[in-house]
């Protein structure tokens, strides 16, 4: 993919991008070729109205686990959203104990910005900022809807805590949801990401919540949707003061 920078105010590739068709996530490939499988199987055997129904979900799972390429803004200061889907809540609340301690948050509340994902949107999530992971942590759960906001305490999820080279430190956690039944966390305490890069999936459906520190702002509103490793969802530091009506 072609780098979109702009040293010295000009580009440093053309202007133009071709769409690509996604591929499809290594984790999903197993469960499109057991689904394939048995449509095969289907249609063999003459039971055309169950094969039909197995090419759908076929073609789901396909859809299901693909991941797209995304092109991240660089900037010292901003913060990506990790997920797609719908902002759904945004509240200011005490650290969870989970992103407490020595590597996690050292803040008394934070502004949690909640991001919906439905069964249809991509699943993929992505670090909202560039450092170095200081804390991942798996909690055993329940899975009630995670559009519920008492699905940050009571669900399965795993806490994942930034640190910026400023020193800043983000958290965010992906939560299992109603039909949601593993999460998978593709780093390590230790490791070093960059804003936008890819480090965990939920399967079928769920939600990513993400902390942000006293003094920032989200930039995003309730009801809007936002983009996985392209919405810049706040500006550390900066509280901005957005007003916004649905249409």
């Amino acid at each position: 993919m072609p780098s979109l920078d702009k040293p010295n105010g000009a580009l440093t590739t053309p202007t133009t991008v071709k769409w690509r068709f996604p591929s499809t996530h290594p984790e999903g490939r197993k469960f499109a070729a057991g689904s394939a499988a048995l449509t095969l199987f289907a249609f063999l055997l003459g039971w055309q109205f169950i094969a039909w129904l197995l090419v759908g979900l076929t073609v789901w799972i396909f859809a299901f686990f693909r991941d797209p390429i995304r092109t991240t803004p660089r900037g010292d200061n901003i913060v990506i959203a990790p997920a797609d889907g719908l902002i759904t809540m945004i509240s200011r609340v005490p650290t969870p104990p989970e992103l407490a301690g020595a590597d996690g948050l050292d803040g008394a509340e934070y502004t949690r910005v909640s991001i919906f994902m439905s069964v249809f949107d991509v699943h993929i999530n992505r670090s909202p900022v560039g450092g170095r992971v200081r804390k991942v942590a798996y909690i055993p759960g329940k899975f009630v809807n995670a559009d519920l906001d008492k699905a940050s305490e009571d669900n399965e999820r795993q806490h994942v805590v930034v640190e910026t080279a400023a020193g800043v430190r983000i958290g965010f956690t992906q939560i299992a949801g109603l039909v949601a039944r593993r999460i998978l966390t593709f780093v390590r305490e230790g490791d070093q990401v960059e804003a936008g890069e890819r480090v965990g999936l939920i399967r079928f459906g769920s939600r990513v919540d993400v902390y942000l520190p006293a003094g920032t702002g989200p930039r995003v509103l309730l009801g809007q949707r936002a983009i996985a490793g392209e919405t810049v969802i706040a500006e550390l530091g900066a509280q901005p003061d957005l007003i916004g009506f649905s249409q």
